[in-house]
């Protein structure tokens, strides 16, 4: 049975091929884009897409364009692909919703690692919902409710929160909360969690006061 549809964007044919190459021989449905505004052509016209793998230089509309403009309808999880390790760039990348960040050059096994572990953390998990201090979470749908209203939050942001609540209470570090909800060790700037905190409150309007700042350690979530 074919796994998850996913978009390849890369205005490089060699580096689509390869991408697109080892997605086939894991039994992944590719859809391939030339350039940024193809891919967003494309997105719109199949809801089946479960993941984007986006390049960042692209002619016509680059990686940033693209993500911001898909961002404003969906949360599809977005892998962006760049051949710069710029830490300013990885900070946007992650201001506009961006799940996951790899520089170029990269192994094809650790991208595919990625494309796996991020699908598995969106399809996965036990259909059980749950409710913490008005928060209502649901892993099977994805859903966040709060006041009677689905709270829009992006893949990651979702992970960050339900991470949060299943360990209520518990002071975690930054670097806890980045190779738990980003599942690999990550080597950039803790920033990244700041970020997506800060996010992440603004979304749940009153409710985000349920996420505590620890000075000199991290958060935690306390209902």
């Amino acid at each position: 049975m074919e796994r998850a549809k996913i978009l390849v964007v890369d205005d490089e044919s060699r580096m689509r091929k390869l991408v697109s190459d080892f997605l086939n021989h894991e039994g992944y449905g590719v859809v391939e884009a030339e350039d940024g505004e193809q891919a967003v052509e494309i997105f719109f016209e199949d809801s089946s897409i479960e993941l984007i793998i986006l390049d960042v230089m692209m002619p016509k509309m680059d990686g940033w364009q693209v993500c911001r403009e898909i961002r404003r309808h969906s949360s599809v999880p977005i892998i962006m692909l760049t051949a710069k390790s710029d830490e300013k760039d990885e900070l946007q990348g992650f201001e506009l919703g961006v799940d996951e960040y790899v520089s170029k050059p990269f192994s094809p096994k650790i991208l595919m690692a990625r494309v796996e572990a991020i699908l598995r953390r969106v399809g996965s998990g036990s259909e059980d919902s749950f409710e913490i201090g008005g928060i209502k979470i649901d892993r099977a749908s994805h859903e966040v409710i709060i006041n009677d209203k689905i709270v829009d939050l992006s893949v990651k942001e979702f992970e960050l929160l339900l991470y949060f609540m299943t360990n209520k209470g518990i002071a975690l570090s930054r670097e806890k909360i980045l190779n738990n909800v980003w599942n690999y060790d990550y080597f950039g700037d803790a920033r990244t969690i700041d970020t997506h905190v800060k996010k992440l409150r603004a979304k749940m309007g009153d409710k985000g006061d349920l996420i505590k700042t620890i000075w000199g350690i991290g958060y935690k979530f306390e209902a």
